[in-house]
């Protein structure tokens, strides 16, 4: 049974979601705060998160990009915002789905089924530790990535997208290519997401080694990594 933490601080909507995920065969954990979240997803084995982004500790874009830095558990944020920049903030910063209020708790149920099915395609083999291309070191098991034996603090999508890189040292990839082999819904992103994230990813390989840059830019093509 698939444990979904539900992270919600109001208690009639709560109950409504519980209730909902209970019945289509789930395990729900729920909690009200950020720090309550944070705290179960280092406890449990959580398959799914359901996000509220009006918590009463924090906020839940900034709760989200905490999550993405330690954990690639897929998260649905829950917005009471029907205008675009909550979903448009939501899905650049880690989000694999969202839902405005008020919601049908059947449709919600609905879409934790969809996001799981479409991670479930997206998981890597069944290998622990894979030495890729020196000096990267990819840990599939762990969702890891060390880079000259440091552990790079990598978010969700980064990860995917050094990963696809690193897999293929030579091969140049369009941003099209990426986008669809790192996010779930590449249609829903926006133009530059790619280089946003190799900027970032960038500055991160620089932190630990200033001197060299791995990541090739082909002006007008897309990305690679150095062979």
């Amino acid at each position: 049974m698939k444990k979904i933490l539900v992270v919600e601080d109001e208690p009639s909507i709560l109950d409504n979601i519980t209730y909902a995920l209970h019945t289509e065969g789930f395990e729900s954990l729920c909690c009200g705060t950020g720090k309550e979240a944070i705290q179960m997803l280092s406890e449990e084995d959580i398959s799914l998160i359901i996000l509220d982004i009006g918590l009463p500790d924090v906020n839940g874009f900034d709760l989200l990009r905490e999550i993405r830095k330690k954990f690639s558990v897929p998260v649905i944020i829950v917005t009471a915002r029907s205008d675009d920049i909550d979903r448009i903030v939501g899905l650049e910063i880690g989000a694999d789905d969202y839902v405005v209020k008020p919601f049908n708790p059947r449709e919600l149920t609905a879409r934790v089924r969809a996001v799981l099915r479409r991670i479930s395609t997206k998981e890597p083999p069944e290998k622990s530790e894979t030495m890729i291309s020196s000096p990267f070191h990819l840990d599939e098991k762990r969702y890891e990535i060390h880079y000259n034996g440091e552990l790079l603090d990598l978010s969700r999508y980064e990860y995917r997208l050094l990963r696809v890189l690193i897999s293929n040292p030579g091969r140049v990839y369009s941003r099209e290519q990426l986008m669809a082999r790192i996010s779930d819904n590449p249609e829903m992103s926006l133009d530059r997401s790619i280089d946003t994230h190799i900027k970032t990813i960038r500055q991160k390989l620089k932190s630990v080694r200033p001197d060299d840059d791995p990541i090739v830019t082909h002006r007008g093509l897309g990305y690679s990594l150095k062979e």
